[in-house]
């Protein structure tokens, strides 16, 4: 009886608890009172960060370039064709380099040259006129347009292994009549396309800025390491 009411020798401590470690909280503080060390950021938690960041800055870029291409669509014209005039001009300064500094065959030289040529005059061609650089932006489209349908559709129908093969099909059929309207009535389908690519835009930036609000919520969910 004497035995149980005597106090235990020794300093009491408190038995240890492993509940917090199983859960998450922090470890009691150490001898002399001090704090542990807090958690550090390791690359996946900046992986994370920087992800959703990005996202959610192509989302909100989206969503202003789409209100500025509905709201005016003349000028968002425009921009497209003194854009792709340059995009022609550079490109082409670029094929003329490659002609003259590649240890190429002397067929392949020529014809970078020509393509580079042919490229700066249709970029200095841009820079006439807007009407001149919307109808140029059109056709070029158009073509691009005609040939990846046609090239699909030959595709698809000479190897009856492709995956969704009458989709694929039916794709190019639609790519190719894309096309054809493009080039034949090259500034009513702009406009066009300008209001669904505007459209788009809005729909693109609106989903991407979502996806990053998702993104850092998860993010937020990511263990810490020491």
């Amino acid at each position: 009886m004497d035995a149980m009411t005597e106090p235990p020798s020794g300093t009491w401590q408190p038995a240890y608890d492993d509940r917090r470690v199983r859960t998450g909280h922090a470890p009691p503080p150490g001898p002399g009172g001090r704090a542990p060390e807090p958690p550090v950021e390791g690359p996946l938690h900046l992986l994370s960060r920087a992800a959703w960041q990005a996202v959610l800055l192509t989302g909100v870029a989206s969503l202003v370039l789409g209100v500025l291409v509905l709201a005016w669509p003349g000028a968002s014209l425009f921009a497209a064709g003194v854009l792709f005039g340059l995009y022609l001009l550079v490109s082409g300064v670029l094929q003329l380099a490659a002609a003259f500094g590649t240890h190429t065959s002397a067929a392949l030289r020529v014809l970078a040259f020509v393509s580079g040529a042919l490229s700066i005059l249709l970029g200095l061609f841009c820079f006439r006129g807007p009407l001149q650089s919307t109808l140029l932006l059109a056709l070029w489209i158009g073509i691009g347009w005609l040939i990846r349908g046609i090239t699909q559709v030959l595709a698809a129908a000479h190897d009856p292994a492709v995956p969704a093969r009458g989709w694929q099909i039916f794709l190019g059929v639609v790519t190719v009549a894309a096309g054809v309207v493009l080039i034949d009535s090259p500034f009513a389908s702009l406009a066009v396309l300008t209001v669904v690519g505007g459209c788009w835009l809005l729909v693109v930036g609106a989903v991407e800025i979502v996806t990053a609000l998702r993104i850092r919520g998860r993010a937020r969910q990511v263990p810490r390491t020491r």
